[in-house]
C-alpha cells in the first residue's frame, strides 16, 4: 500500500500541470449535489479560454485518466460533460490510504518556504472596542485564525499593531484572540524628519488641514511594473500625518527588528527580502491601506516588496441595521441568545453555576468564530439575527451535533470497556469497496439488504434514527475535508494567498 500523504493542492497542480501551460483552471467541488459524479471540476469556459473550441485533446484526456505522483490521489475517471470536465477519485482506495494513516495527517505539514517571514497586519486593532464594527471583527477573526495556521505550519508570525487601547485586550481576552500590547507608538521622527525635507519647497507651502505635514503623490508608484497589479486607479495625493508615520514607524521597526529570540527557526542571514507583510483589512479600510503600503515605498528603500492584501467583505445582521451595531453588541447579543437557548433546555438555574458560566462563554466565542470564519473572507456574510439549532448553518447547531457526537464515543468507549460492545476494528479489516455505492432513505427499523457503509460483521444491524435511517454514501462524507483541512464547510476553498505562503513541494507556485 502505498503510504505518501495525499492533498488536494498536490492534486490540483498535477491537474493543471496535465492542462500545459496557463492559468489554473480547476478547482475542488465541495457542493453535496455535485460530488455525488464528480470530485474536480474544470469549468467549461475556462477550458474554452485554454483550448479555443474547448474540446481538450485526446492525449490530455488520457494523461488525466492516468495522473499520478507524489501526494496525488488516485483517479478513477475523466470524461467532459456540459459543466466542463469532470473527475473522480477511486474514493475507496483515498479513503483507504487517509484512514490508514490518520496520525500523518493530523501532523501539520512541513512549510516549503522555509525561513519565511510573515509579518501580519490588521488595522482594526487600532481603534477602541466601542468603535470596532463588525466588518472590522471579522478581520480580526480572520487574522488570528490565520495567524494560528501559519504557525501551524512552521511558518514565523509576527502580529502588529500592538493594542495600545486599555479596553481592547479585555475585549480580545473573550474571543479567545491572542495579540500583543504596547503602551506607547514606535518613535516615528526619522519618517517626520524625511518627509518634511520634501516640503521645503515654495509649491509645497500650501494650506493644509490641521494635523496634516504635507501631501504626497502616489501616481507613479501605481504605475512602476509589478506594483499596479490590484491598486485601486483613483489612488493618487496621500495626505501626511503624525498618525500615519507612526503606524509607518510601527510596520517598519517590525520588519526591520525581528525579535529572533522567540523564533528558533529563523535562519541567522534572514534579510528583509525574506518577510512577506499581509494586510487583513475590511472592506472600508482597503482604499487607505493601499495608499499606507505605497506610502511605505515611497519613503522607506528597504519596505517589503512583499505585501499582499487579504480584504475582508462586508458583514450584515438580517433585521438590523450592521453598521450601527458594535462588535461588543454583537457579542452580547450572541451571549444573551446561548444564555436563553441553555435556559430554556436545562433550566434557569443553570445560570447561577459558576462552571457553566464559563462554557456559556465558550458557546458564545465558537458560535461567533463560525459564523465569521466559515464563509470565505472575500465574500459578504449575511449573520442571523437569531441562533438556532435546527438550520445547518449555525455555529450553534455545528456545536450542538458535535457534542451529540462526543456522547455517542463516549458511551461507545464506555461500553466497549464493560464489555457490552466489540473493539473498533483495525482500518486494514475494513472492506472499503462497499464506499462505491449509496443506501437510500428507509422508513422504519433498518432493512438487512442496507449494508452499513463499512463493513463490520460483528456490528448490530438494528441502527435507527427514530423511524428512519439513511447511510450516507461517500458524496456526504468528509472527502473534502480529509484531505485539506484549510477547505471549509460553505464551499469556499483556501485562497491563493495560502499558496503563496506555503506551497505544495511538489507543484510549482504561480505569483
Amino acid at each position: 500500500m502505498a503510504t505518501e500523504r495525499l492533498g488536494v493542492g498536490e492534486t490540483l497542480g498535477a491537474l493543471n500541470a496535465a492542462l500545459g501551460p496557463g492559468d489554473p483552471v480547476w478547482f475542488k467541488e465541495t457542493h453535496a449535489r455535485h460530488l455525488r459524479v464528480r470530485d474536480f471540476l474544470a469549468p467549461r469556459r475556462a477550458l474554452q479560454a485554454r483550448f479555443g473550441d474547448g474540446q481538450v485533446p485526446e492525449h490530455v484526456l488520457r494523461a488525466l485518466a492516468g495522473l499520478q505522483g507524489p501526494g496525488v490521489a488516485p483517479v478513477l475517471c475523466c470524461a467532459p460533460t456540459p459543466a466542463g470536465l469532470s473527475l473522480q477519485l477511486q474514493r475507496p482506495v483515498v479513503f483507504e490510504r487517509v484512514l490508514g494513516a490518520v496520525a500523518s495527517y493530523a501532523t501539520p505539514a512541513n512549510c516549503a518556504s522555509p525561513g519565511l517571514r510573515i509579518l501580519l497586519h490588521c488595522p482594526a486593532l487600532r481603534c477602541s472596542p466601542g468603535a470596532l464594527r463588525l466588518s472590522q471583527l471579522r478581520a480580526v477573526l480572520v487574522a488570528d485564525h490565520l495567524a494560528r495556521a501559519l504557525r501551524g505550519q512552521g511558518v514565523c508570525v509576527r502580529l502588529v499593531p500592538a493594542v495600545q487601547d486599555p479596553h481592547l485586550p479585555t475585549f480580545l481576552q473573550k474571543l479567545r484572540v491572542d495579540w500583543p500590547t504596547a503602551s506607547k507608538n514606535a518613535p516615528a521622527e526619522t519618517l517626520r524628519d524625511f518627509v518634511l525635507a520634501k516640503f521645503t519647497s515654495a509649491q509645497d507651502q500650501e494650506t493644509l488641514p490641521p494635523g496634516v505635514l504635507g501631501r504626497l503623490g502616489l501616481k507613479e508608484l501605481v504605475k512602476e511594473q509589478g506594483r499596479g497589479a490590484g491598486y485601486d486607479p483613483n489612488v493618487d495625493k496621500c495626505l501626511v500625518t503624525e498618525e500615519l508615520l507612526c503606524v509607518l514607524a510601527e510596520l517598519q521597526e517590525a520588519v526591520q527588528h525581528w525579535p529572533k529570540g522567540n523564533y528558533p527557526v529563523l535562519p541567522p542571514d534572514s534579510d528583509v527580502d525574506s518577510c512577506m507583510v499581509i494586510h487583513v483589512v475590511s472592506c472600508e479600510e482597503e482604499f487607505q491601506q493601499q495608499k499606507l503600503d505605497l506610502l511605505w515605498w515611497k519613503l522607506d528603500d528597504q519596505a517589503p516588496l512583499r505585501q499582499k492584501h487579504l480584504v475582508c467583505g462586508p458583514v450584515k445582521v438580517a433585521g438590523a441595521p450592521s453598521t450601527l451595531m458594535t462588535a461588543p453588541e454583537y457579542y452580547e447579543l450572541r451571549h444573551a441568545q446561548v444564555c436563553k437557548a441553555s435556559a430554556l433546555k436545562h433550566g434557569s438555574d443553570l445560570a447561577q453555576d459558576p462552571a457553566w458560566t464559563e462554557i456559556s462563554e465558550l458557546l458564545t466565542v465558537a458560535t461567533i468564530k463560525f459564523e465569521m470564519l466559515s464563509t470565505a473572507p472575500q465574500s459578504q456574510l449575511l449573520l442571523a439575527d437569531i441562533i438556532s439549532t435546527k438550520g445547518t448553518k449555525s455555529g450553534i447547531f455545528v456545536m450542538y451535533n458535535c457534542a451529540r457526537l462526543a456522547t455517542l464515543f463516549e458511551g461507545y468507549k464506555r461500553n466497549m470497556e464493560q464489555g457490552l460492545y466489540p473493539t473498533f476494528p483495525s482500518v486494514k479489516s475494513l472492506d472499503f469497496s462497499l464506499l462505491h455505492d449509496e443506501c437510500p432513505s428507509l422508513s422504519g427499523p433498518a432493512q438487512p439488504d442496507c449494508r452499513p457503509v463499512l463493513h463490520w460483521p460483528r456490528a448490530p444491524h438494528q441502527c435507527s434514527h427514530r423511524n428512519s435511517m439513511q447511510v450516507l454514501g461517500t458524496a456526504q462524507h468528509g472527502l473534502q475535508f480529509i484531505l485539506q483541512p484549510g477547505t471549509h464547510p460553505r464551499g469556499g476553498s483556501a485562497t491563493s494567498l495560502w499558496s503563496d505562503v506555503c506551497p505544495p513541494a511538489t507543484s510549482k507556485s504561480h505569483s
